[in-house]
């Protein structure tokens, strides 16, 4: 078989099936890594901080769930008896 045997017959271009695999693996592996670190960091930046404990003492107390005279002590338990 000589050289140009392979040319030939259309194979001269068999190196570029291998590259094309290569490029897509690639891709789908930086759109599946990729996308989970962003939804992470979304998730983490959109993430509501806890709430305080004012806070959940205040909607309590709006709710109904305790008494004006219960909500007043546990204020002061917390030390925000101003406000």
């Amino acid at each position: 078989m000589d050289q140009n045997y392979w040319w030939g017959h259309g194979f001269g271009f068999m190196w570029i099936i291998p590259l094309l695999f290569f490029v897509v693996f690639l891709f789908f592996m930086r759109g599946m890594f990729g996308q989970c670190n962003n939804t992470r960091s979304d998730s983490r930046s959109n993430r509501a901080r806890p709430e305080s404990a004012r806070e959940i003492l205040d909607k309590r107390f709006a709710k109904g769930e305790i008494s004006k005279d219960e909500y007043e002590d546990m204020k002061k338990a917390l030390g925000h008896d101003n406000g």
